[in-house]
């Protein structure tokens, strides 16, 4: 089976590809191209990242960071070995031939690019990341290489969707104190719950950050197990372990 990677026209300038878990070599609960060194066989791991790497651009120099759930960015000028990654949860850069990758199981990926600047970033947005700003930090990043967010396309990639996210009523009033407005993102659920509406949440923040074009690729991933890892679902599941998908975006040489 072949590494499946979603892409979207907005991003047709960049090298890019949303990677789901079709085409790789993890086995068991990981099963497919599981991107995270967490749980399984680090050759494994390596080996998926590799694959994941060339079916977007190839021979590209991945570059990943240590996710904390941060709103915090990294401008890639050097590249790294995966044992010395950055804490973080964004990458830009403007170097040729440097592949941004954010992992997630549920989270938002986000791929940015300006094509007149020949800037590009990467984001991992979870509930937590983009309440606390990630994807406005990330457009700060990229402006401080020459970018201008009214050029700049994003786009959500692969989250779990709000008919699959129940949160409770604190986490609910967690976003509301934000701004009223964002109870456009919830769903009254069961006494005390609701649906909350992740990708929506996400596009919406760059759209009001002046981002110029924003899509969404509006999949679940935690209603299509063959294609995607959910750390909610395993969690529901009782499995031992989750794997991570990647998503990507580079500039090319050429």
């Amino acid at each position: 089976m072949s590494v499946e990677a979603l892409t979207h026209p907005l991003l047709a300038g960049a090298a890019h590809g949303f990677i789901g878990r079709r085409g790789g070599v993890s086995v068991d609960d990981l099963a497919g191209l599981n991107v995270s060194y967490s749980d399984d066989d680090p050759a494994l791991t390596a080996e998926n990242r590799r694959r994941a790497t060339d079916a977007v651009l190839p021979g590209g120099m991945l570059q990943t960071c240590y996710q904390i759930h941060s709103p915090d960015v990294v401008t890639v000028t050097d590249c790294w070995a995966d044992a010395d990654r950055p804490r973080a949860d964004a990458l830009v850069t403007d170097r040729t031939g440097v592949v941004l990758g954010v992992l997630t199981a549920d989270c938002a990926p986000v791929l940015f690019h300006d094509p007149t600047a020949g800037v590009v970033g990467a984001a991992h947005a979870g509930w937590k990341g983009a309440f606390t700003g990630v994807t406005d930090a990330t457009l700060a990043a990229m402006e401080a290489l020459g970018a201008r967010r009214e050029n700049v396309a994003a786009v959500v990639g692969p989250c779990i969707a709000q008919k699959s996210y129940e949160v409770d009523a604190a986490f609910e009033a967690r976003f509301a104190e934000q701004s009223a407005e964002n109870e456009r993102f919830f769903r009254a659920g069961r006494e005390g719950h609701a649906w909350f509406d992740l990708e929506g949440y996400v596009a919406s923040r760059l759209r009001d950050a002046g981002v110029g074009r924003v899509g969404m690729l509006g999949e679940d991933t935690y209603a299509q197990e063959e294609r995607f890892y959910s750390f909610r679902r395993a969690t529901h599941r009782k499995e031992a372990s989750y794997g991570r998908q990647i998503s990507l975006i580079g500039l090319s040489a050429s």
